[in-house]
């Protein structure tokens, strides 16, 4: 095969038009200069980090235009024990979240310890944001902080939620 001769410069052009019409069909355009409708320039954006547009859950009344997180008397018990101990989450949908992955670690009859190492780092979690209330992060807590906490929650837990 020479370079430019007949059968070279047919191959080329094959090959151009193969890469030429995906493109134009990616693009949009078609050989008689129309255009496909593109999206409408007034895009809703989703709403900023950590704020959600969605109710809280819980058992309340749909046409409340409260949102307190209302809750079963069995979390309020939980809770109320957490705050008994001494133990501060950053939150009451916080601290249930923690309470339950320890009721399904033990309805799945995990050991204590495998109980311990997956909560430990939700305990710590939750204690330092609850430490950083002033929207800085605030140190790690100490170890004896966090053993004294994650006992707490999955005691209370185990007693009162599960």
């Amino acid at each position: 095969m020479h370079y430019g001769s007949l059968s070279t410069k047919a191959g080329v052009a094959g090959i151009s038009a193969l890469v030429a019409l995906p493109a134009t069909w990616l693009t949009g355009c078609s050989i008689g200069g129309d255009m496909i409708a593109g999206m409408d320039t007034e895009v809703e954006t989703a709403p900023p980090h950590a704020q959600s547009t969605a109710p809280l859950p819980g058992v309340g009344n749909s046409s409340s235009k409260s949102n307190a997180l209302n809750v079963t008397p069995r979390q309020r018990s939980y809770l109320d024990g957490l705050h008994e101990a001494g133990v501060a989450p950053s939150s009451d949908l916080s601290a249930l979240s923690i309470g339950s992955y320890v009721c399904q670690a033990r309805a799945a009859q995990q050991t204590d310890e495998a109980v311990w190492d997956f909560v430990v780092p939700l305990v710590r979690d939750d204690i330092s944001d609850a430490d950083g209330s002033d929207g800085v992060r605030a140190e790690t807590p100490s170890a004896d902080d966090l053993h004294s906490a994650t006992a707490d929650y999955i005691r209370i837990a185990t007693d009162r939620l599960c």
